[in-house]
Parts: structure tokens; sequence; C-alpha cells
């Protein structure tokens, strides 16, 4: 299928302003693909209900959290997510894990680039290293007195797997041994004590496994599987956005363009946004300052090209991405130092030097950190890759799930040119602004989301024929249109933080 056919099809379906009748337009999509195309084969756009209910449902994820955890009252009731992949595979990947050793839920959001390698080491590893930092010295004394003896170690999350969730299990055992060794550097450390405070944790736990990865792409290990899945883990990268969700109030870790918003719902029953992490990409000034710091005065306009560091990574941090930190040097070395047999097309990898690359590094991980203390009116928190804030934006998302959640749909006013409208014009717009209001078709608020991500018209309404050809697309062009799009939507227990009267 040529892609000017698909770019037809998307222009086509993208303006949801057609003056025909589905099936009209589905004949012509076939008349239009049949004229660039010589057999018939698979060229059906026009996916029905069903199908498309298929395609966006694979992947959702409910769990419903016991309102008391044996510890207290749980600040989370429920979380609900789901992905939808445009790469294949999927590059984009997803955490939700509840402490044992100490109080709180964590939840992630990993964004992979240069393949899936990073986001999925990143997803597997990192909320152990965060859950290990808050723990006390008592507890990782515990840990260690159980490795030592062979004894079975005591759980320290519980996590919450979809099933078709993947682990590195060959690299099972190096994860292992480089967590127990972060948690006896914590228990040589004088001040460890109780443990450390969520807001500390996640900082830690990022730069600590950033640097772990880099060490393990350095290092001879055990076997060529290892090695291998460790050079693609460091050359590759991923974005991070992590929440700690406890009765205190959530504490947000972001690095990259993935982001977390809190749904605020206010006194007249509205819905407000606000934001937990901010974007560190080239559209936010104050991340654009930091990083020209960094850097001599003369790469003020290089380190920054086309609003992408060095004119090639968009987000501005990230895991991973030792082709931006290394020295050229050590990249050398590390890649010349390769086994036979294990060169850079095997690992799936475009080794490039970026230009301008003068003074390295050009990236890290360090997160960017915020808190906020949890109110009654705090709703649910909404955790999503940059897929899906690349069609939503924040106060959407959030009136999206919000009406989802209360089954009350506020339209906006009529905007003074819809005024100008004439009758037919205006019978469309309202016809289309009741469509917005029906029931919802899905009881998964992150499925709800992707939904109208991909299927929202002008006016707001859900566009089928928008939603079927974006869904449509084969997955050697879905990347050209959209992202992979990953969203979890996690329920506030309002319970927690209710003012009390006598």
């Amino acid at each position: 299928m040529s892609w000017r056919v698909y770019a037809y099809i998307l222009h086509r379906a993208k303006s949801c302003m057609l003056t025909v009748s589905p099936a009209v337009f589905t004949q012509d999509v076939r008349s239009c693909a049949l004229r660039h195309y010589s057999t018939c084969k698979d060229l059906d756009f026009q996916l029905n209900q069903v199908q498309i209910n298929s395609i966006l449902r694979a992947n959702e994820q409910v769990v419903s959290v016991p309102e008391f955890d044996g510890r207290g009252l749980s600040a989370v009731r429920k979380f609900e997510s789901n992905q939808l992949p445009a790469n294949t595979p999927n590059e984009d990947r997803r955490s939700a894990a509840t402490c044992l050793q100490t109080k709180g839920m964590l939840f992630g959001v990993f964004d992979g680039h240069g393949g899936w390698a990073c986001a999925q080491a990143v997803s597997e590893r990192l909320l152990y290293y965060v859950a290990v930092a808050m723990m006390s010295q008592r507890g990782l004394e515990e840990l260690e007195r159980c490795m030592e003896h062979g004894s079975p170690v005591p759980p320290i999350l519980q996590w919450y797997k979809h099933h078709g969730d993947y682990n590195y299990r060959e690299s099972a055992s190096l994860y292992v041994d480089h967590l127990r060794v972060f948690w006896q550097e914590l228990l040589d450390s004088e001040d460890h004590g109780d443990g450390m405070s969520p807001q500390d944790a996640l900082n830690h736990a990022f730069r600590r496994l950033d640097t772990d990865i880099s060490l393990e792409a350095q290092v001879p290990l055990s076997n060529d599987l290892m090695k291998s899945t460790a050079i693609q883990v460091a050359f590759a990268g991923c974005t991070a956005c992590v929440a700690h969700v406890g009765s205190e109030g959530i504490h947000v870790a972001n690095a990259g363009d993935c982001r977390a918003v809190l749904g605020v719902q206010e006194e007249d029953g509205s819905w407000s946004a606000q934001p937990l992490s901010w974007d560190h990409n080239s559209q936010n000034p104050a991340e654009m300052e930091r990083i020209r710091a960094q850097h001599p005065a003369r790469e003020r306009d290089t380190v920054v090209t086309d609003d992408r560091l060095l004119g090639i990574l968009m987000p501005l941090r990230a895991f991973g991405d030792v082709s931006f930190k290394w020295s050229l040097d050590l990249q050398k070395s590390v890649l010349n130092g390769l086994e036979a047999g294990m060169d850079l097309d095997s690992l799936n990898l475009y080794h490039y030097t970026p230009p301008n690359f003068l003074s390295p590094p050009y990236l890290d991980v360090t997160p960017e950190l915020t808190y906020h203390k949890l109110r009654p009116q705090d709703r649910f928190l909404i955790l999503g890759s940059d897929g899906l804030w690349d069609e939503l934006g924040s106060a959407e998302a959030v009136q999206l799930v919000g009406e989802h959640l209360s089954g009350i749909h506020l339209q906006a006013p009529v905007s003074p040119s819809e005024r100008n409208l004439n009758l037919g014009q205006m019978h469309e717009l309202l016809l289309k602004r009741r469509d917005r209001a029906n029931p919802t078709t899905d009881t998964n608020a992150a499925t709800h989301l992707i939904r109208h991500a991909l299927g929202t018209g002008e006016y707001g309404e859900l566009c089928h024929e928008r939603l079927a050809a974006m869904l449509a697309l084969p997955e050697d062009l879905a990347r050209m249109y959209r992202d992979d799009i990953t969203a979890t939507v996690v329920y506030l227990n309002s319970d927690l933080v209710k003012p009390h009267h006598s």
C-alpha cells in the first residue's frame, strides 16, 4: 500500500467533516486504494466497532486496591492502565507496585527510543531502587542477612503485572547483584537510619540506576546474552515519570517528556488539571537554559538544533543514551571490545557520532521532583507517555477522565465563531455536541483517553472514521502518524484526606 493512499485516508478521516455516509466513505477509500495498489487483499480501512474495541482493549489493566493494607488506609482506591503500540514491538513500558517494607504505592511510565531495551530494563528495576532507598537500616540489614545465609528474602514490592508484560530473565541475576550492592552502600552510610524520604529516594534511585546501566555495558559479564542485553540497554534510551502515592501526598520524579497530571474536582463540580511534572524538551525555556549553561558559550546555538539535542534527540533528560554521555574514546573502546559474532547489526544498534559533539556529557537523568499534599478535591492522577500528550492537552485529559468518573458531561459554551455558522452547520454542530455527551463505551478510563486521543473530531465528538483509519494503519506506517501511547489513571482515596468534624 502506497503511503500516499494512507495520507489521503488520514486527511479525509482527520477532518471529520465528511458529507457522505460511512458506507460511501468506505467505498471511496477502497476505490482510491485500488487505483494505487495492484491487488485488493487486506484493504479494510473501515474497521467496525467490534474490531476497534478489540484493538483498543487488548492491553487493558484494572486493579482494585484494598482499603486497608494492614498498615493503614490506602491512598489509592484502584488504578486503570492501557497501552496502544505504534512501534513493533512497543517501545513504551509501565510499572505499578505496592511497597511492602515501607508505605505507599509506586507507578511509572517509561517511553523508550532507539528500541525498547532501555525502557524494559528501567521498568523492571527502577521501582526496586526507589523502594530499597526508602527502607530503614534495620530492613536493609535483614535483606543482607537473608542473602548471606541463602534464606528467603522478604518481598520488597508487590507487583501488578499485565499478562503481556515481559521480563529480562537472562539478566535477573545481574540486576539482583547490583541492587544488593546498592543496599550495601546504603548500609555503609552513617545517616541512613529510618530510610530516605520518597523525594530523596526517587532522586537517588534515578541517578544510581543510570550509573549501573552505564557500568554494566563497560565491564565483562558472565555470558554473551547478558552482555548483549547490557549493550542494547545502554545505547538505547528512555524517559521516565514515576509517582509515589502515599498518605502524606504524591511525590513525582520526571526525566524527559512523559507527564503526570492531577485531576481536581472544584466545588462547582467542574474539573481542573494541576501539573505535577514538566516536559523536558525544547519547548521548556528553563530546560533549554539548563542545557546551555552546562556547555561552553560557543555551543549555545548548536547544543539544541531543530528542537533536538544536537539535532537528534527530542527529550533533554533520559536513561541510557550513552552516545550522548560517554566520551568518543569510551564509546569506541566498548564497541571495539565486543566479542566475535556480537556486532552492531546483531545487536540492532546503529552507532553514530552526533554532530557538534564537543563537550560531553550532553544528557543526564537527574529527575525534576515535585510534591503535592493530598486534598479532598484531588480525585485522580494521570501518568502518560508523550504519545498521549501529543494528542491531548492536560486539561482535556482531566476533563475526559473526570466526566468518565462522574458521568456528567460539561459542554463548553458556543464560541463567537460558531455563532456565525449557517443553519445547516449549526445543526451539525449540535448533533456532534450531543454525540459527545453520549455515555462512554469504555469502563477503563485509560482506554477512554486513548480512544479520544486518536478519534476526537473538530467539536470534541468521537469520529468513527478517524479512529478506524488511525487503527487500521499497518505496522510500517503507524509510527509516521502517531507514537506508542501509555496511560495510567490512579484513583485517589478522598476519605483519607476528608476534613473530620466532631
